[in-house]
């Protein structure tokens, strides 16, 4: 199976040339590490930065310079740093091509669920609600199963929405899945992992068609 940098790297794979792109909190904020060199893209963070670069190596970090998960990051060359109105005024004009989001569930029709657990303190939905109202592409990268090894690909969401019919496409540490209306369509497996492993890991509806090629990282 992947850990978290594979996951990222294998979402990097579906960065275009000339694309700008908003990364989420945790998981999402890897794929800025494993751009392609033969491509140009421009990560937006909701707090306020267009041109988000790397995380910086130890001892060169600016506590002055965060994303929105308040993580330390790197600014490219050229980028811009500017108030939260317009960068959400960037997401609700549609003027960004791919979003990648986390998820504690999604549900086989692209609903997801990533912003609250029932008995647990939060502070809100915060930028997520307006990424999956705005955005056209998305893309969820998350762990197939829970730590309790429960599937977290359901055939219907049991947490709390954040968005409806919105997610299209799944890289988990386990396989890439697209959303389509039937449910989740099997595309590619990770290194090891066979689609019977697959398939038991999945409590949504799965198609499987043909031979499902292992990705290629």
């Amino acid at each position: 199976m992947l850990d978290k940098n594979g996951i990222a790297k294998r979402i990097a794979q579906e960065l275009q040339d000339g694309w700008y792109v908003n990364l989420g909190i945790g998981i999402p904020t890897l794929v800025a590490n494993h751009i392609p060199k033969d491509i140009n893209v421009v990560f937006q963070s909701e707090n306020g930065i267009l041109g988000m670069g790397p995380f910086p190596y130890e001892g060169e970090e600016d506590p002055d310079l965060i994303n929105a998960g308040k993580q330390t990051i790197t600014a490219m060359p050229g980028s811009s740093i500017f108030d939260s109105a317009t960068s959400f005024a960037m997401i609700r004009g549609r003027h960004i091509q791919l979003t990648v989001l986390g998820a504690m569930e999604v549900a086989d029709n692209g609903d997801i669920a990533n912003w609250k657990i029932p008995g647990r303190m939060v502070k809100g939905m915060g930028g997520a609600m307006d990424l999956v109202a705005s955005a056209e592409n998305i893309i969820v990268a998350m762990m197939h199963t829970n730590k309790r090894g429960q599937s977290k690909l359901l055939r219907q969401c049991t947490l709390p929405l954040t968005g409806v019919s919105c997610v299209k496409k799944i890289v988990t540490n386990m396989a890439v899945l697209e959303v389509t209306d039937k449910g989740f369509k099997l595309l590619e497996r990770a290194p090891g992992v066979s689609v019977e492993d697959i398939q038991k890991a999945t409590e949504g509806r799965l198609i499987v068609e043909g031979e499902i090629p292992e990705m290629s990282l």
